[in-house]
């Protein structure tokens, strides 16, 4: 059993910060982001209202119609939460919108994703490696172990379009 996890939330400015960019999807200029963040819609697992999340992208699945996601406050996001008691309403990306299925990576998955992201950004890793031990209150190297450790704290989750078969 997992030991319970600091997990850190982001104060007042950084979410007005972090919301900034769900206006361009409003304002029908999603387009502007590309692919690198999604906005999902989603059912709240109490309430039954929607909301509406920000997320980076940091991948494709192999078919390339797939958008990986990393749970950045855990399995207790709320996003994440909700996610796993009802299906997501939306996801907007770019130009597009479509009705998503989901799936949560598996560790082998989940590890060769984030591996991925980083040599893709390796010029930002240093950063990408701060931001992640700050979420999971532990110093994250980048090893093997440090990466699946990683990624059963911070879940992995891959949307496609439901049409997809």
């Amino acid at each position: 059993m997992m030991a319970a996890m600091n997990r850190h939330r982001p104060g007042r400015t950084a979410r007005t910060l972090l919301r900034a960019p769900t206006r361009l999807y409003d304002w029908r200029c999603g387009w502007l982001l590309g692919h690198r963040f999604l906005r999902l819609t989603h059912v709240g697992r109490n309430s039954g209202r929607r909301y509406q999340t920000m997320l980076e992208v940091i991948g494709t699945g192999p078919a390339g119609n797939e958008f990986l996601v990393v749970a950045g406050l855990g399995a207790t996001a709320d996003w994440y939460r909700n996610l796993r008691a009802t299906p997501a309403v939306e996801v907007a990306i770019g130009r597009s919108r479509f009705r998503p299925v989901h799936r949560i990576l598996n560790v082998e998955e989940a590890v060769a994703a984030l591996t991925d992201y980083e040599r893709r950004n390796r010029l930002i890793t240093p950063v990408i490696r701060r931001v992640l031990s700050w979420l999971v209150d532990w110093r994250y190297d980048g090893s093997g172990p440090a990466r699946r450790r990683l990624v059963r704290e911070l879940p992995i989750v891959a949307f496609r379009p439901a049409h997809d078969g």
